[in-house]
């Protein structure tokens, strides 16, 4: 492996996202249409009941999360979504005031779906993250963008969830200051955690 973090984990990136695409590819459309329904009952710990929700508009071959935000929607959390001003903009969450209604999303500036620009600003007081990789001791290696680090570094004492593919899990990962280990890892199969 690389010595130096930030090149490794671009290297990393490359084979991660393909084995990734891979294994979505390979899942027969009846099986993964039945995944990622609703969270492990485990995870309760970390969802207080009045808890603000925070998802992620799934994009390509990342593990969806629609499902997710209505569960927690129909059971009383406000779900919110990350919300861009612009490209280069700080990360922001914005209120999805129902996951049934896909006309109070627009388009945002990197690819994913977003709340309109009048949505109420909302923290999340629980986050559930995209990944390209992460271990079983719940370290997490993203897109590259650092969004999800810089919200997360504001944020301390938010628990961050990832959602992953089991084709994600890396025995390890090269880490950097700035990397925050995740509380739980979600999978088809199992969840890592909470950690």
């Amino acid at each position: 492996m690389n010595a130096d973090p930030a090149s490794a984990k671009a290297d990393l990136r490359k084979g991660l996202r393909a084995a990734r695409r891979d294994h979505v590819a390979a899942l027969d459309p009846r099986v993964k249409a039945l995944l990622f329904k609703r969270p492990p009952a485990a995870l309760g710990a970390l969802v207080p009941p009045d808890a603000v929700i925070g998802l992620y508009s799934a994009i390509g071959d990342e593990a969806p999360t629609a499902a997710y935000a209505i569960h927690f929607h129909e059971a009383g959390h406000k779900v919110a979504l990350p919300w861009f001003a612009a490209p280069g903009a700080p990360m922001e969450f914005r209120h999805w005031a129902s996951p049934h209604l896909d006309d109070l999303l627009e388009p945002g500036p990197y690819r994913a779906p977003q709340p309109l620009g009048d949505a109420e600003a909302l923290i999340p007081d629980v986050l559930f993250v995209p990944l390209v990789g992460f271990t079983a001791t719940g370290q997490r290696l993203g897109q590259g963008g650092g969004h999800y680090d810089r919200w997360l570094e504001q944020y301390p004492h938010v628990p961050a969830i990832g959602m992953a593919w089991d084709s994600q899990l890396a025995e390890a990962l090269p880490t950097e200051a700035h990397d925050r280990p995740l509380a739980a890892v979600v999978t088809p199969t199992r969840l890592y955690g909470p950690i």
